[in-house]
């Protein structure tokens, strides 16, 4: 499950134009820690991955399917 979310955070990041350091200052946290998200290092809280949806202007939708 790690693995998609690190993944589906690039696309999402990549689709919206930005680059880790530009989405890092919207989030208000390094560089390095939406790299380590997105290598699937460190996984994001819920509350993270709300704000990342809502720095790059998509809806975050969790499926337990």
């Amino acid at each position: 499950m790690g693995h998609v979310i690190g993944q589906k955070i690039k696309e999402a990041r990549l689709k919206a134009g930005l680059t880790q350091k530009e989405l890092s200052e919207r989030l208000g946290i390094s560089a390095a820690a939406v790299n380590k998200f997105e290598r699937r290092q460190t996984p994001p809280s819920i509350s993270t991955l709300e704000r990342v949806a809502k720095a790059i202007g998509c809806t975050l939708v969790i499926d337990f399917n």
